[in-house]
């Protein structure tokens, strides 16, 4: 990934520990959907105010992932994310995981969260305040 691509994303490091290896030597897949997670819930937390997220949660209604190379133990991933379209109480976001050593991509994911009122546990409408925080 060139420098200008990171303009504008949130990004943080992760470290690969020995729990993540699978059989074959790699990061096992289910974990690079928990960091896509935790990249998006690190995000969130930077940007989001305590009273703001006392006020909202967010749920995730699908997950897409590409996997493109494996991330091995020792290796450091820097997982990258921003939002893209909204519509009612849905949201797009998007997260790149590279090897940070390398810049190699190796997993791309486009997840759709939905919104929830954190007192009713139901869906909520995306308003500006929160359009402007992400």
């Amino acid at each position: 990934m060139k420098p200008q691509e990171h303009a504008g994303k949130f990004s943080i490091e992760i470290r690969v520990t020995p729990q993540e290896i699978d059989a074959l030597g790699h990061v096992n897949n289910v974990v690079y959907l928990r960091w896509v997670q935790e990249v998006s819930a690190a995000h969130w937390a930077q940007v989001a105010p305590p009273r703001v997220q006392e006020k909202f949660l967010w749920v995730v209604l699908r997950h897409e992932i590409d996997f493109h190379k494996p991330a091995f133990l020792q290796d450091t991933v820097t997982g990258y994310t921003w939002v893209g379209e909204h519509q009612g109480a849905k949201f797009e976001r998007f997260v790149s995981l590279y090897r940070t050593a390398t810049g190699e991509l190796l997993a791309a994911a486009k997840t759709v969260w939905c919104l929830l009122d954190a007192q009713t546990l139901r869906p909520r409408r995306i308003e500006q305040e929160l359009l402007r925080l992400l």
